[in-house]
C-alpha cells in the first residue's frame, strides 16, 4: 500500500483482499446503507453512489432510446447461442455508453429471465427463453457471457438472473405458493439457473415474488443450499421491487417488518429493492432488527461484501484499468445489423403447404400483396423494451422490399362512433403533434428515477366532448372484451389523474394501462335499446359526459349510456384489400401491454375474436392467404392451421422486425427459427396455472401425452435436410454423439439440429424425450456437415427421491436426432451404465413426506420458516393421498411414528389393499410449525408400496418405522 493508494484500490491484490480492506474502512452506518438498492457515496473514501438494477432484457430499457432487439422469447426461438451472445455484448456496450452520459444508468443489469415457460398462459412468457431447461440454460449462458464481457477480471456489466424460483403465474403472484416436488425442483426449475452460474457469467439472482412450498422466495433455503454451492464466486442477491415489504404485508409471513428483513438477510438477500429511491424505510427496519438482536454485524458484512465484490469487478475501484471505461458504441451500424439478424433468426415458419405449383412462400418477385391486420403497421414494445431509435413495421418492410405500388394495406379496425343517450356523439378535439404521454417513447426525470411506472398521463390536451357529428374512432377488441379506442390523429383514448378522457397516448402502456376499456351491456333493469356502459379498466370507473368534458364517473349511476354506430367493419376493409391482391399477409397477435403481461395472466390460448374474423375474411376473399402471428406467446389456432396454406410466428422483433419479416417472406433469408415452447391445440390441453408439477401434471413436451398443434422445436425451411450416420457411444462419464446433415434442397439455409434422449426402460416416470444438445448450422445447397456432441452421462439422470441423490438408470437409452421434438430423423440405441434402482431404505431414513412418488389432492408447505417441507391436503375437507413405491421393511416393523403439525388423521395402506395398516390421529398443535410425533402399531414386512391418506388441516413432515 502507498500513501495515496489504499489496498482496496490496488489492482495487484486479490479481489477478496481488496473488498475486505474497503469493508474494514466503512463505519457500521455506512455498511448498513449499502443494503438498499440506492446506496449513497462515501466521500471520505472516494466511494461513489451505486444503484443495483438496470433493466436490459432485450436492449437497454427504461433509460431512453437504445437498440431494441427481439423479445427474449424471440431470442429463445433463434436456438442460436452465439447470436444471442453477440446481442448480450451489444446490450452491455450500449449500457456502458449510456452510463457515460447519464450516471443513473446502472451496470448491475437485472437480466436475463430464466423462468421456464411451463404454461403458455403465463403473462410474462415474453421474458423467458423456453419451456425446456437445457435450451433455456444455453441461451441464458450465452446472453450473460455477452453481458459480462470476455476480460479475465473486469466485467462490462454484472447480470442478475430472474426470478428465483419456480415463478410462472401473475395472478396473486405475491401470495400464491408453487408446490414443487423434489424431482421437479432438481430436474426442471433449478437447471434453468445452474448453467449460467457455473459458467461464471452471472453476478447474482433476484428472488421471485411468489412462495415455493409455502415459503416466500425471498427466504428460499436454496439460495444457500443450491445456488451458492454451484460457484466459488460471490453472488449478489437483489430483492424484487417491494418484495421485502410483502413478507409482513400481503404475505403475512412475519408479524413485523423488522423480522421480515432480518429473515431475508439471513436467508441470503443482500440488496433490498423497496420504497423506490427512499432508503430510509428499509434502513430503519434493518436498524430495528439489529437493535432487537434479530441480525448482527456479521450478517450485514456478508451482504455488503457481496455488493462490493460486484463493484470491484465492474472496475469502480480502479477505473484507469477498466477496459470498458471508454465504451462508446451505441446505435452503431453493427448493432443495427445485429438487430435485423436477430429478428430474422427468430421467425418460425409453422406451415407452408405445397400447392400443385409451389408452396405459397417465399413470395415471387412482382407479387401484388395485401398486408392486413391489427399488427400489420405496428411495432409493439413491451414493459422491458427500450425506446425505439428505428422503427420497421411489417407494412414498412414489405413496401421497402416489394415496392410501395405493389403493397396495399387494411388495418382491420372497426370504425365506429359512440352516441350518447341524448343523441350526441363523442368528439375528439383537434390538437398539436404528439408529446409526452405516458408511453415509453420518453423518459422524463421523475424524482431521479428511471422507473416508467412513475410516468403520469398528459393533462395538457383538451378532453373529449360531445356534439352532433362526433369523431370516428378506431376500435380494436384485444380479447375478453378489452378494447382500445383510437382517435383520427392516431392517438389512443386515455385517462390521466384528473379523470378526463383525452386522445393523448401514442400507444397503450404504463404499469397500470390507462388506454383500455370495456363496453358493458346494460342489465335488464337498466334496459336501453342497444345501450352499453363504457368501463375504463385502469380506474374501474365508467365514462360519463359532463359540461366540462368526457370523464370517468365516480359510480355506475353517473355513467353515460352509449350505443355503438358502426361506420365500417374491419373485416369488410380486409376483404376488399384481399380481393385485389395476389397474396394476402394477415398480421395478427397481441399488444404486450394488454391481456397478458406482468401482473396479468392470459385466460385463453385462443386468438381474439376480432382477429379471428379478419383472417377468415381475408381467406374467404383470397385463398392465397398467410397468417403471421406476431406475439409474446403461443396461440391455439387449429382452424387457421388447417385452412390456410401458410402460417408463421415471431415474437415482437424490435426495431428491425418489419424488415426481417419481409426478407423472410421474400426468400432473401430462409426461415430457421424453432418453437421454444409447445403450441397446444386447445385450452383443455393445459394444466392449471398453479400446477407446477410438470411430471404429475404431464406438462411441456417432456411429459404431454396429447397431440400438440405444433411441437417444441418445430420450424420449417425453404429447403430440405437429410440426416445420416447417427452414432452414439459411452466414453467414461460422457456420451459422444455424431451425425451428418445435408442440405438436399436448392436454397442456402440454417438448420437447427436437435438431439434428444430417452430412457427405454425407466424405473420412474421420465420424459417422452428430452433435449440434450443442439446446434444451428448454415448449409449451402448440396453441402454436408458432420456434427459432434458431448453429453454428460449425468444428463440422462433423475432425482432419486428414495435416496436423495442424482441417479442414472442402467440400461438402454435412445438418442434421437431431428428437426423438432416430434420430427425425428434418426435414432440409435446405446446401453448406458448406472446404478440399479433399489427399494426405499425406510428402516434407515423413514419417509420424508415430500419425497413421494405420486400424489393426489395435496400441496407442499413449509416445515419451518427457515427450511424443510411438509405435505398437507390441498383442501382440508378433501382427503389427500401420497404414494411411496417399493418401501423395504426387511424382516418387518411393528411401530411407526408420524411427525406432523396441525390436526387431523394419517391413515396407512400397504400395496393396493384397502385394509388399514395403521391410523394416527394428530391432536391440534400450537401453530403450523409446532410439530408433534405420534406413534401407532404397524405390522408390515418385505418390499411393498405404501399409500398414505391425509385428512384435515394436517401438515405431515416425516414417518419413522421401528420394531
Amino acid at each position: 500500500m502507498t500513501a495515496h493508494r489504499p489496498p482496496f484500490r490496488d489492482p495487484a491484490l486479490p479481489v477478496a483482499r481488496r473488498v475486505d480492506d474497503l469493508l474494514d474502512r466503512l463505519t457500521a452506518d455506512e455498511r448498513l446503507a449499502l443494503l438498499h438498492q440506492f446506496t449513497p457515496g462515501v466521500e471520505r473514501l472516494g466511494l461513489a453512489a451505486f444503484r443495483t438494477g438496470q433493466e436490459a432484457l432485450h436492449g437497454v430499457a427504461w433509460s431512453g432510446p437504445a437498440t431494441v432487439f427481439p423479445q427474449a422469447v424471440g431470442l429463445g426461438a433463434s436456438w442460436h447461442p452465439e447470436l444471442v451472445r453477440r446481442v448480450g455484448e451489444a446490450v452491455s456496450r450500449e449500457t456502458r455508453a449510456m452510463r457515460a452520459k447519464d450516471g443513473r444508468v446502472g451496470l448491475n443489469v437485472w437480466s436475463p429471465t430464466v423462468n421456464l415457460l411451463r404454461n403458455p398462459l403465463w403473462g410474462r412468457g415474453e421474458e423467458g427463453y423456453a419451456e425446456d431447461p437445457t435450451l433455456t440454460s444455453a441461451i441464458a449462458t450465452a446472453f450473460t457471457r455477452g453481458l459480462r464481457g470476455d476480460h479475465p477480471l473486469y466485467w462490462r456489466t454484472a447480470p442478475v438472473l430472474k426470478h428465483w424460483l419456480a415463478h410462472n403465474n401473475e395472478a396473486a403472484r405475491d401470495t400464491s405458493s408453487a408446490s414443487v416436488r423434489p424431482r421437479v425442483l432438481r430436474e426442471y426449475d433449478l437447471r434453468a439457473f445452474r448453467g449460467a452460474v457455473e459458467a461464471g457469467a452471472v453476478a447474482g439472482v433476484m428472488p421471485a415474488y411468489n412462495l415455493v412450498n409455502g415459503r416466500p422466495n425471498h427466504l428460499s433455503p436454496y439460495l444457500e443450499e443450491e445456488l451458492r454451492s454451484w460457484t466459488d464466486q460471490e453472488l449478489l442477491v437483489c430483492s424484487d421491487a417491494g418484495a421485502p415489504s410483502n413478507l409482513a404485508d400481503s404475505q403475512g409471513y412475519f408479524a413485523t417488518d423488522e423480522e421480515a428483513v432480518a429473515a431475508a438477510l439471513r436467508a441470503g438477500v443482500d440488496s433490498f429493492t423497496d420504497h423506490g429511491t427512499d432508503a430510509s424505510v428499509i434502513l430503519g427496519r434493518l436498524r430495528g432488527a439489529l437493535e432487537r438482536g434479530l441480525i448482527d454485524g456479521v450478517d450485514v458484512d456478508r451482504a455488503v461484501r457481496r455488493q462490493l465484490t460486484v463493484r470491484c469487478l465492474l472496475g469502480e475501484f480502479d477505473p484507469e484499468l477498466d477496459p470498458y471505461a471508454d465504451e462508446s458504441r451505441f446505435d452503431t451500424p453493427e448493432h443495427r445489423e445485429l438487430a435485423r439478424q436477430a429478428a430474422e433468426a427468430a421467425v418460425v415458419l409453422l406451415k407452408n403447404e405445397s400447392s400443385p405449383r409451389r408452396p405459397l412462400l417465399p413470395l415471387a418477385a412482382g407479387t401484388r400483396i395485401a398486408v392486413v391486420g391489427l399488427l400489420a403497421d405496428a411495432a409493439k414494445l413491451d414493459w422491458y423494451s427500450g425506446s425505439l431509435l428505428h422503427r420497421s413495421t411489417p407494412l414498412d418492410g414489405l413496401r421497402e422490399r416489394f415496392g410501395r405500388e405493389r403493397v396495399t394495406f387494411a388495418e382491420g379496425v372497426d370504425r365506429i362512433r359512440l352516441r350518447t343517450a341524448s343523441g350526441t356523439r363523442l368528439r375528439v378535439a383537434e390538437s398539436g403533434p404528439p408529446g409526452p404521454d405516458g408511453s415509453q417513447d420518453t423518459v422524463p426525470d421523475v424524482d431521479g428515477s428511471l422507473d416508467p411506472a412513475l410516468i403520469a398521463g398528459r393533462t395538457d390536451l383538451p378532453p373529449l366532448t360531445a356534439d352532433a357529428e362526433g369523431s370516428e374512432l378506431a376500435l380494436i377488441d384485444w380479447g375478453d372484451g378489452v378494447l382500445t379506442l383510437r382517435a383520427p390523429d392516431g392517438r389512443y383514448l386515455s385517462v390521466a389523474e384528473d379523470g378526463f378522457v383525452r386522445a393523448s397516448a401514442d400507444e397503450p402502456g404504463g404499469w397500470i394501462v390507462q388506454e383500455t376499456f370495456r363496453l358493458e351491456p346494460l342489465e335488464a333493469h337498466e334496459a336501453h335499446d342497444g345501450g352499453h356502459l363504457l368501463l375504463h379498466l385502469g380506474t374501474g370507473g365508467y365514462v360519463s359526459v359532463a359540461a366540462d368534458g368526457v370523464k370517468v364517473a365516480a359510480d355506475r349511476a353517473s355513467a353515460e349510456v352509449f350505443s355503438v354506430e358502426t361506420v365500417e367493419r374491419g373485416e369488410d376493409a380486409v376483404a376488399r384489400a384481399a380481393a385485389g391482391a395476389d397474396v394476402v399477409i394477415v398480421v395478427a397477435g397481441n399488444d404486450p401491454h394488454v391481456n397478458g403481461r406482468e401482473t396479468e395472466d392470459r385466460t385463453t390460448l385462443a386468438l381474439p375474436a376480432h382477429q379471428d374474423r379478419l383472417w377468415r375474411a381475408a381467406h374467404a376473399a383470397n385463398p392465397r392467404t398467410a397468417l403471421v402471428l406476431v406475439s409474446s406467446y403461443p396461440y391455439a389456432v387449429p382452424e387457421a392451421a388447417a385452412l390456410l396454406p401458410a402460417l408463421l410466428w415471431t415474437a415482437h422483433g424490435g426495431q428491425a422486425a418489419g424488415t426481417a419479416l419481409a426478407r423472410i417472406l421474400a426468400g432473401d433469408v430462409s426461415p430457421a427459427g424453432r418453437l421454444p415452447q409447445t403450441w397446444y391445440a386447445a385450452d383443455a390441453d393445459l394444466a392449471g396455472m398453479l400446477d407446477y408439477d410438470v411430471i404429475g401434471g404431464r406438462q411441456t413436451y417432456l411429459y404431454f401425452d396429447g397431440t400438440p398443434l405444433f411441437p417444441f422445436g418445430h420450424g420449417l425451411s425453404y429447403t430440405t435436410f437429410a440426416y445420416e450416420q447417427l452414432t452414439a457411444a459411452v466414453d467414461g462419464e460422457e456420451v459422444r454423439i455424431s451425425c451428418t446433415v445435408t442440405n438436399t434442397g436448392a436454397v442456402a439455409s440454417d438448420e437447427v439440429v436437435q438431439v434428444y434422449g430417452r430412457a427405454v426402460k425407466p424405473s420412474v416416470p421420465r420424459p417422452h424425450r428430452e433435449l440434450l444438445a443442439h446446434e444451428r448450422v448454415r448449409l449451402a445447397p448440396g453441402a454436408s456437415t458432420a456434427l459432434s456432441f458431448t453429453v454428460p452421462v449425468a444428463a440422462l439422470g433423475f432425482w432419486d427421491v428414495a435416496r436423495g441423490r442424482w441417479a442414472v438408470d442402467p440400461g438402454p437409452y435412445e438418442f434421437l436426432a431431428g428437426t423438432s421434438s416430434a420430427d425425428v430423423r434418426r435414432t440409435v440405441r446405446v446401453e448406458v451404465p448406472g446404478t440399479a434402482p433399489g427399494p426405499r431404505p425406510v428402516l434407515e431414513t423413514g419417509l420424508e413426506a415430500v419425497d413421494y412418488d405420486e400424489q393426489t389432492a395435496t400441496v407442499i408447505v413449509d416445515r419451518s420458516r427457515v427450511s424443510g417441507d411438509a405435505v398437507t391436503p390441498a383442501d382440508p375437507d378433501v382427503p389427500g393421498t401420497l404414494l411411496y413405491r417399493a418401501c423395504d421393511f426387511g424382516e418387518g416393523v411393528t411401530e411407526l411414528a408420524v411427525t406432523a403439525a396441525g390436526a387431523g388423521e394419517v391413515t396407512f395402506f400397504a400395496g393396493t389393499g384397502t385394509a388399514e395398516l395403521a391410523r394416527v390421529t394428530v391432536e391440534p398443535t400450537d401453530g403450523p410449525y409446532d410439530h408433534t410425533t405420534v406413534g401407532a402399531p404397524c405390522d408390515v414386512r418385505d418390499v411393498t408400496d405404501i399409500r398414505v391418506e391425509l385428512c384435515g388441516p394436517l401438515r405431515l413432515a416425516h414417518v419413522a418405522f421401528s420394531g
